[in-house]
Protein backbone atom coordinates (compact mmCIF):
# COMPACT_ATOMS: atom_id res chain seq x y z
CA UNK A 1 0.00 0.00 0.00
CA UNK A 2 1.36 3.40 -1.22
CA UNK A 3 1.93 6.43 1.51
CA UNK A 4 -1.08 7.61 -0.59
CA UNK A 5 -3.44 4.85 0.58
CA UNK A 6 -2.22 5.03 3.98
CA UNK A 7 -2.82 9.13 4.73
CA UNK A 8 -6.57 8.18 3.86
CA UNK A 9 -6.48 6.00 6.91
CA UNK A 10 -5.25 8.35 9.39
CA UNK A 11 -7.98 10.47 10.22
CA UNK A 12 -10.15 7.18 10.86
CA UNK A 13 -7.28 6.03 12.52
CA UNK A 14 -7.88 9.12 14.88
CA UNK A 15 -11.85 8.52 15.24
CA UNK A 16 -10.84 4.93 16.12
CA UNK A 17 -12.72 3.60 12.87
CA UNK A 18 -10.53 1.83 11.76
CA UNK A 19 -10.57 -2.46 11.95
CA UNK A 20 -7.62 -3.93 14.01
CA UNK A 21 -6.36 -5.59 11.07
CA UNK A 22 -6.36 -2.11 9.29
CA UNK A 23 -4.85 -0.21 12.79
CA UNK A 24 -2.33 -2.51 12.79
CA UNK A 25 -0.88 -2.48 9.23
CA UNK A 26 -0.91 1.61 9.33
CA UNK A 27 0.65 1.49 12.92
CA UNK A 28 3.42 -0.71 11.36
CA UNK A 29 3.82 1.64 8.63
CA UNK A 30 3.84 4.99 10.81
CA UNK A 31 6.78 3.17 12.58
CA UNK A 32 8.61 3.09 9.44
CA UNK A 33 7.50 6.08 7.68
CA UNK A 34 8.55 9.89 8.79
CA UNK A 35 6.32 11.35 6.15
CA UNK A 36 2.90 9.72 7.50
CA UNK A 37 4.14 10.47 10.87
CA UNK A 38 4.41 14.49 10.46
CA UNK A 39 0.78 13.55 8.55
CA UNK A 40 -0.60 11.85 11.43
CA UNK A 41 0.60 14.80 13.92
CA UNK A 42 -1.23 17.51 11.83
CA UNK A 43 -4.35 15.79 12.17
CA UNK A 44 -3.93 15.45 15.58
CA UNK A 45 -3.32 19.15 15.93
CA UNK A 46 -6.55 19.42 13.82
CA UNK A 47 -8.39 17.51 15.82
CA UNK A 48 -7.05 19.33 18.85
CA UNK A 49 -8.31 22.75 17.72
CA UNK A 50 -11.71 21.75 16.04
CA UNK A 51 -12.48 20.12 19.52
CA UNK A 52 -12.05 23.52 21.25
CA UNK A 53 -13.77 25.42 18.97
CA UNK A 54 -17.38 26.81 20.08
CA UNK A 55 -19.92 27.97 17.72
CA UNK A 56 -20.90 31.20 18.81
CA UNK A 57 -24.93 32.14 18.53
CA UNK A 58 -24.92 35.71 16.98
CA UNK A 59 -26.56 38.16 18.66
CA UNK A 60 -30.55 38.79 18.12
CA UNK A 61 -29.43 41.94 16.50
CA UNK A 62 -27.13 40.49 14.00
CA UNK A 63 -30.49 37.91 13.28
CA UNK A 64 -33.15 40.54 13.03
CA UNK A 65 -30.85 43.39 10.18
CA UNK A 66 -30.25 39.55 8.55
CA UNK A 67 -34.42 38.91 8.36
CA UNK A 68 -35.28 42.53 7.22
CA UNK A 69 -32.66 42.70 4.64
CA UNK A 70 -33.78 39.02 3.08
CA UNK A 71 -37.67 40.19 3.51
CA UNK A 72 -36.92 43.99 1.50
CA UNK A 73 -35.34 42.10 -1.04
CA UNK A 74 -38.14 39.48 -1.67
CA UNK A 75 -40.97 42.53 -1.12
CA UNK A 76 -39.14 44.62 -3.52
CA UNK A 77 -37.94 42.00 -6.44
CA UNK A 78 -41.99 40.71 -5.99
CA UNK A 79 -42.94 44.63 -5.79
CA UNK A 80 -41.35 45.07 -9.18
CA UNK A 81 -41.96 41.67 -10.99
CA UNK A 82 -45.76 42.44 -10.15
CA UNK A 83 -45.36 46.19 -11.37
CA UNK A 84 -43.71 44.81 -14.38
CA UNK A 85 -47.12 42.64 -15.09
CA UNK A 86 -49.58 45.13 -14.37
CA UNK A 87 -47.55 47.99 -16.56
CA UNK A 88 -47.52 45.53 -19.79
CA UNK A 89 -51.23 44.25 -19.60
CA UNK A 90 -52.15 48.06 -19.37
CA UNK A 91 -50.24 49.18 -22.22
CA UNK A 92 -51.45 46.10 -24.20
CA UNK A 93 -54.98 47.03 -23.42
CA UNK A 94 -54.50 50.50 -24.18
CA UNK A 95 -52.94 49.59 -27.74
CA UNK A 96 -55.09 46.24 -28.34
CA UNK A 97 -58.41 49.52 -28.13
CA UNK A 98 -56.26 51.27 -29.75
CA UNK A 99 -55.69 49.17 -32.54
CA UNK A 100 -59.26 47.72 -32.20
CA UNK A 101 -60.46 49.41 -35.35
CA UNK A 102 -57.33 48.81 -37.08
CA UNK A 103 -57.83 45.30 -36.77
CA UNK A 104 -61.84 45.05 -37.13
CA UNK A 105 -60.60 46.24 -40.23
CA UNK A 106 -62.16 44.05 -42.77
CA UNK A 107 -59.84 44.80 -45.78
CA UNK A 108 -56.44 43.47 -43.76
CA UNK A 109 -55.82 40.12 -44.28
CA UNK A 110 -54.52 37.92 -41.20
CA UNK A 111 -51.22 38.02 -41.45
CA UNK A 112 -51.22 41.94 -41.20
CA UNK A 113 -53.03 41.58 -38.25
CA UNK A 114 -51.11 39.22 -36.61
CA UNK A 115 -47.67 41.42 -37.71
CA UNK A 116 -49.75 44.36 -35.89
CA UNK A 117 -50.05 42.30 -32.50
CA UNK A 118 -46.71 40.96 -32.49
CA UNK A 119 -45.27 44.37 -33.19
CA UNK A 120 -47.49 45.87 -30.74
CA UNK A 121 -46.40 43.39 -28.08
CA UNK A 122 -42.78 43.47 -29.09
CA UNK A 123 -42.75 47.17 -29.05
CA UNK A 124 -44.53 47.86 -25.63
CA UNK A 125 -42.25 44.71 -23.54
CA UNK A 126 -39.37 46.58 -24.64
CA UNK A 127 -40.55 49.84 -23.29
CA UNK A 128 -41.02 48.63 -19.84
CA UNK A 129 -37.80 46.82 -19.81
CA UNK A 130 -35.55 49.98 -20.88
CA UNK A 131 -38.20 52.01 -18.09
CA UNK A 132 -37.52 49.64 -15.89
CA UNK A 133 -33.57 48.92 -16.63
CA UNK A 134 -33.06 52.88 -16.65
CA UNK A 135 -34.69 53.00 -13.03
CA UNK A 136 -32.47 50.45 -11.48
CA UNK A 137 -29.19 51.47 -12.84
CA UNK A 138 -30.20 54.97 -12.05
CA UNK A 139 -30.52 53.69 -8.36
CA UNK A 140 -27.13 52.13 -8.53
CA UNK A 141 -25.32 54.65 -10.30
CA UNK A 142 -22.39 54.94 -8.76
CA UNK A 143 -21.64 58.62 -9.98
CA UNK A 144 -24.94 60.08 -10.20
CA UNK A 145 -23.75 63.12 -7.94
CA UNK A 146 -20.68 63.59 -9.96
CA UNK A 147 -21.23 67.16 -11.63
CA UNK A 148 -20.35 66.93 -15.15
Amino acid sequence: MACEEYEKLIPAYLDGELSKEQKGRLEKHLSECSHCSEELLKFKKLKEVTEEMKFVEPPEEAWRRYWTGVYNRLERGTGWILTSIGAIILIFYGIWRSLQGLIQDPHLTLLVKIGILALAGGLTVLLVSVIREKIFTYKKERYKEVVR
